[in-house]
């Protein structure tokens, strides 16, 4: 069971978060992708990972949510696909607040990001690698500039403007970059989770500009590749075979990077977290954990 939110500093930031399960079993961080809240971090998946004895600590990044908003310009969808982007911060900067959830929840956690949360989820593990028990990123990159492009089939999708229910608008866009297995439970969730997310936010001021924000600092990424090499800490690729947002080379760059990392690339996962590809997924958080558990005893 989801408990009450609570908010912790990150300088002069306010970062809402969440925790689910039992406070005396280990730790386990997710962090979520651009423009998301933590409530797309669904309650029936982290009731899983708290079922095999995980205590699920979810945050809402800044500029999303119920998080401290920040004021300036962000970035359009055609900024993103010519790389032309003046960040407001960082992905470094987004990592230093998924670093101050950890110290509010026990000091260390087992990391776990999607999509533009993997990347973030790499930046803490390279600047608080004493924070970092274990990394899983899935459908990240390195920031290379070479691996993980978004493919040209997507440019469409980026430039077509917004029209009629949000809410549908957004079903259909998980339809269009989303697993070949969702289904119509999947459609229902993205429903679901809309409408819980917006009613969060609508209780905090803001620009409306807060994805615009975290897309420039993605776009403005800097290339992680060699500091994923002296990571030392047990590491998990996840990386859909049929990710045309951020294509699996991006997984397998990642992957050969990060010394001893697993690389665990799913046929039919595309880009999101379908209920399909949830008994592997968390299969896999739980595996690297323990192995990160065992070796920090041995």
């Amino acid at each position: 069971m989801t408990g009450t939110e609570r908010f912790v500093r990150s300088g002069d930031l306010r970062i809402c978060t969440t925790t689910t399960g039992d406070a005396a079993d280990p730790p386990v961080l997710l962090i979520m992708g651009l423009g998301l809240s933590y409530d797309w971090w669904r309650e029936d998946f982290c009731d899983e990972l708290a079922a095999r004895g995980r205590r699920v600590v979810r945050f809402d990044n800044r500029d999303v949510g119920r998080s401290s908003h920040l004021s300036g310009a962000g970035i359009s969808a055609w900024g993103f696909l010519t790389r032309r982007a003046r960040p407001v911060y960082s992905l470094g900067d987004m990592a230093d607040d998924a670093a101050a959830v950890i110290d509010a929840h026990g000091g260390a956690a087992h990391v776990v990001g999607a999509s533009l949360g993997a990347m973030v989820a790499q930046e803490v593990a390279i600047r608080h690698p004493g924070r970092t028990l274990s990394l899983t990123s899935i459908m990240g990159r390195p920031g290379d500039g070479r691996t993980g492009k978004v493919s040209w089939r997507r440019v469409p999708d980026f430039l077509r403007p917004a029209a009629g229910d949000p809410v549908e608008d957004m079903v259909r866009a998980f339809r269009r970059i989303g697993s070949a297995t969702r289904t119509a439970e999947d459609d229902e969730d993205v429903r679901v989770t809309m409408r819980r997310a917006a009613g969060r936010e609508a209780t905090v001021a803001h620009d409306g500009q807060g994805g615009g924000r975290q897309l420039a600092a993605c776009v403005g990424e800097r290339d992680r590749t060699a500091d994923l090499r002296a990571l030392s800490v047990p590491a998990l690729v996840i990386h859909g075979a049929d990710d045309t947002v951020i294509r699996p080379s991006g997984g397998r760059a990642t992957a050969a990077a990060i010394p001893g990392a697993e690389l665990l690339e799913l046929p039919g996962m595309g880009h999101d977290l379908a209920r399909a590809s949830w008994p592997a997924v968390v299969d896999g958080i739980v595996r690297v954990g323990d192995a990160a558990e065992r070796s920090s005893t041995g």
